[in-house]
């Protein structure tokens, strides 16, 4: 029964001005904001003490530190510098990449063709218009294509 009350009461809260001043949902424990910040318990706690991430105290005293400040973190903690955060985001665990030169780039409505020419052989990609324009690919330019795939099947010519 006491579950029950509880969920009632946020609701009504949410429904009173549009938001949820008890968002529960939102809130992370220390350990799990340091975790996805990969940073260690007591760094967190520094940083609540010095101001650099802000937190909610709980009835018993306990911070909670909401996810749109881990958010917010994030990003920065990947790297010092523009360059090395950059860097950073390149970075992919696929193996499967082949280094050529963009032969053709054709965007039409929300797709965009990729053709891509890597030792003598053609590689093409269709990916969202958006994706091309925010990556300025243009023909001549150096790309890498990741291939991902669950199964390779081998053709004997």
């Amino acid at each position: 029964m006491t579950g029950n009350f509880v969920v009632v009461t946020i609701a009504s809260r949410m429904q009173k001005n549009g938001k949820a001043e008890g968002n529960i949902e939102g809130l992370l424990k220390l350990r799990d904001a340091a975790l996805q910040l990969g940073i260690s318990f007591p760094t967190i706690k520094q940083w609540i003490y010095k101001k650099k991430i802000r937190s909610n105290r709980t009835a018993g005293g306990h911070h909670r530190i909401p996810q749109s400040e881990v958010d917010r973190l994030l990003f920065r903690t990947r790297g010092k510098t523009e360059q090395q955060r950059k860097e950073e985001i390149r970075r992919v665990s696929g193996r499967n990449q082949l280094v050529g030169r963009i032969e053709s780039v054709q965007i039409s409505g929300l797709m965009a063709e990729v053709r891509v020419s890597i030792g003598g052989q053609q590689i093409t990609s269709i990916i969202t218009a958006r994706s091309a324009r925010e990556m300025q690919l243009k023909r001549g330019q150096t790309a890498a294509a990741l291939i991902k795939a669950t199964e390779v099947m081998i053709l004997r010519v």
